[in-house]
């Protein structure tokens, strides 16, 4: 029987406004709202569904950052993970390095799939899962919306700009999940409380034999320019005109 390790990340929560530092140096993240990457939750439900069919045996969870990652590994756990584990880095950490935590934990856990979000809702990178499996020297399958195992072979279909493509790699691999793989499911109340008792195992990334030195330094976050208001014109001439010499969209 195969393991699974999914990859979830601890993110303000998608609905919830957020506001830029006064120092330009970060997103204000100081009493907002914060929950599971929705990708990540994607990749566990697909990890738990596979679970539920017999065809993996446990499934991992394991988060990279502060120690109040636990609550959102707990969320993990309630939704079906066996077993969670927290790489505790009270830093942000770029892709490379958080890819490196993860092979080092994909190793040592001996998994024959790790399953992660294409990407985060507020790094945006879509990088993380890519540049694992070339660590770990793994095929990968980004973008899926459909995964399907058979004989130690993973049938996935990938989302791509020109349609959908549909590749088959063996196994170990790195799947990295789309949108409308599944739908997550919500966790039943007597799961979460269950969650609250199961231990978590905790490493610090310092302790770690990897390089997880900052490579990047941001300069400066900003937010987004407020829409302007629209205006009204008397006839089509005159559209087509502001968009031309004025948008210069046409």
């Amino acid at each position: 029987m195969m393991k699974i390790l999914v990859a979830i990340k601890r993110v303000v929560d998608p609905y919830v406004k957020i506001k830029v530092r006064l120092d330009e140096t970060a997103v204000d993240t100081d009493n907002l709202k914060m929950a599971m990457n929705p990708f990540c939750e994607i990749a566990l439900e697909e990890a738990v569904r596979l679970k539920e069919a017999g065809i993996a045996q446990e499934v991992i969870a394991v988060s990279i950052g502060p120690n109040n990652c636990q609550e959102t590994l707990r969320q993990g756990l309630a939704l079906g993970a066996d077993r969670a584990v927290l790489i505790e880095q009270a830093t942000a950490l770029e892709p490379l390095a958080i890819a490196k935590c993860l092979q080092y934990v994909a190793i040592a856990q001996q998994v024959d799939i790790v399953f992660l979000g294409k990407q985060s809702i507020d790094g945006d990178h879509n990088q993380t899962g890519q540049m694992l499996a070339a660590l770990l020297q793994w095929p990968q399958a980004t973008f899926a919306s459909k995964v399907v195992i058979k004989n130690n072979q993973c049938m996935v279909t990938r989302e791509i700009d020109g349609g959908l493509q549909t590749v088959v790699v063996n196994m170990p691999v790195v799947i990295t999940v789309d949108l409308r793989l599944n739908q997550p499911r919500y966790p039943a109340l007597p799961l979460i409380m269950q969650a609250k008792r199961k231990p978590i195992d905790i490493i610090p990334a310092n302790s770690l034999p990897i390089d997880v030195t900052s490579r990047q330094h941001i300069l400066r976050v900003t937010a987004p320019p407020k829409r302007q208001m629209g205006i009204r014109v008397g006839s089509v001439e005159e559209l087509v005109n502001k968009l031309r010499y004025e948008a210069k969209i046409i």
